[in-house]
C-alpha cells in the first residue's frame, strides 16, 4: 500500500508547482521589494502600516517559496498511467458507480493537488484510500463521516 505520509505529485501538478514558484521568485518577490522601498522611504518604520504588511506579506511569500521548494524536493511523480491499468494508484483516473447511479470518473492525486470541484481526490481520503490497489470490477465499501456506501469500479486509466 501506498504512504499516505509521502508526498505524490502527477507530472500535471509538478508542472504546475514550478510555474507557481517562478511566479513567487520572481514578479512577486520584485513586487514586493519594490513596496518595501517605498514604505522604508516614507520614514518612521514603527508606525508605517505599508511598511509592517510588507513585512507580513513577505514572510508568507516566502514561507510559499519554501514550502513549494519542500514539495517539489521531496515528491514522489506518479508514473503515466496508460489504458489498461490493472490496479488503482495515484496518477490513475478511475471510473466507478454507486448502485443506480450515474458512473463519475476521480483522478487519484496526491494531497498536495487534490480539487473535488475538478473531481481530483487525494489518496489519503476515504474514497481515494479505499480505491487504492483494487481492480476493475471491485466492489469497494466507502466509510465517510455522513455513512458507508458502496462504489464498483468500472474502469482504470
Amino acid at each position: 500500500m501506498q504512504d499516505k505520509r509521502k508526498i505524490y505529485l502527477t507530472k500535471e501538478g509538478k508542472t504546475k508547482l514550478q510555474i507557481e514558484l517562478e511566479e513567487l521568485e520572481g514578479p512577486r518577490r520584485i513586487e514586493l521589494a519594490a513596496r518595501l522601498k517605498a514604505a522604508i522611504e516614507m520614514g518612521d518604520l514603527s508606525e508605517n502600516a505599508d511598511y509592517h504588511k510588507a513585512k507580513e506579506d513577505q514572510g508568507f511569500l516566502e514561507g510559499k517559496i519554501l514550502e513549494i521548494k519542500y514539495i517539489l524536493n521531496f515528491a514522489i511523480i506518479a508514473a503515466d498511467k496508460s489504458n489498461g491499468q490493472d490496479t488503482v494508484s495515484v496518477g490513475c483516473k478511475v471510473t466507478v458507480q454507486e448502485e443506480d447511479f450515474p458512473p463519475e470518473t476521480y483522478y487519484l492525486v496526491g494531497s498536495k493537488e487534490a480539487d473535488p470541484d475538478q473531481n481530483k481526490i487525494s489518496h489519503v481520503s476515504p474514497i481515494g484510500n479505499a480505491l487504492l490497489k483494487k481492480q476493475v470490477g471491485d466492489t469497494v465499501n466507502i466509510k465517510t463521516p455522513g455513512g458507508e456506501f458502496e462504489l464498483k469500479i468500472i474502469s482504470i486509466d
